[in-house]
């Protein structure tokens, strides 16, 4: 039988005519959605990216709520940022690692960030080593591979510590990292990790932060809608974006795209499974306790959804 596919993504052509299994194994698969906030965001780190090398070098602070898709945005830069070998006119190469993106040490001290680094850039070191040793060898190999900004993910695990080390760690942030090899910082976390550039002016002046906030119902949420559908290997079309869906999936979603991901995910696999091929307003009601991600909501919002 011929399926017509024109309401799928061209990515997913071969996938629709796999078995009902291989597709709802393809659901499990991680996808990357641009849209109108994630789309500013990655301008904008692609703007730090390429200031120029000053003494104070802006840094940014991403924060949002739990499954709000930061760790995805921050991957997806990083993609578009990949590692390359540089080959001189005498033949000497070079490593350029543009953007290192590390989860915050859960020691939340110096010598756990060094490692981190370390550890990202694949590289040789003691674990019993001094924090200084391990500044020195850091701060060598960011220079060597031409790391141009260093990327936090989990930023606010530094909250687990007291706030004395969350000072020393962060002065490492400015002065090792940022002032003497001249890259900017992006820490990104959940609204927690506002706290950490209140106890210092000077780390609150260096960092723009900007807030993710929760998906409402207009017009970007609609086309975030019809982007996810493209996505989904159903051989009918759903109109996820219809006036009947598109408040329920709101309403069940609570605004966090990432509780939407999955709710979808489970809606699509039971339409595969018992052959409705399509999410109807009764598959949605069926995965309603779905539930949204339960956390305090944003204290700010730099980008609103109008």
């Amino acid at each position: 039988m011929t399926i017509n596919t024109d309401h799928l993504h061209e990515s997913l052509t071969n996938i629709i005519h796999q078995s009902k299994e291989e597709r709802i194994r393809f659901l499990d698969n991680d996808i990357w959605i641009n849209h109108h906030i994630s789309n500013e965001i990655l301008q904008l780190l692609n703007k730090l990216l390429h200031q120029p090398k000053k003494q104070r070098m802006q840094s940014l602070l991403i924060i949002a709520e739990p499954n709000m898709g930061k760790s995805s945005l921050i991957a997806q830069f990083s993609l578009l940022h990949p590692n390359t070998t540089i080959e001189d006119d005498e033949g000497m190469s070079s490593a350029h690692c543009p953007v290192l993106l590390i989860d915050a040490p859960t020691t939340a001290d110096e010598k756990g960030l060094f490692i981190a680094i370390l550890e990202q850039m694949w590289a040789p070191f003691r674990p019993n080593d001094t924090p200084a040793k391990l500044k020195h060898q850091a701060k060598h190999i960011l220079r060597e591979c031409n790391v141009r900004m260093i990327i936090i993910d989990e930023i606010h695990n530094l909250l687990s510590t007291t706030p004395v080390k969350q000072r020393q760690i962060m002065n490492t942030l400015k002065t090792t990292l940022s002032n003497e090899l001249k890259i900017p910082i992006v820490g990104v976390g959940t609204s927690d990790a506002a706290i950490i550039l209140t106890n210092d002016p000077q780390h609150a002046s260096r960092f723009d932060t900007v807030v993710i906030p929760k998906w409402g119902m207009d017009k970007n949420f609609r086309g975030l809608l019809a982007a996810f559908e493209k996505r989904f290997p159903l051989k009918k079309p759903s109109n996820l974006a219809s006036k009947d869906k598109a408040p329920l999936l709101l309403a069940f979603s609570g605004g966090n795209i990432g509780d939407l991901h999955r709710l979808l995910k489970e809606c699509c696999a039971y339409a595969i499974e018992h052959d409705i091929e399509e999410i109807t307003v009764d598959i949605i009601n069926k995965f309603k306790w779905v539930k949204p991600t339960n956390t305090r909501l944003s204290r700010q919002i730099v980008f609103d959804n109008a």
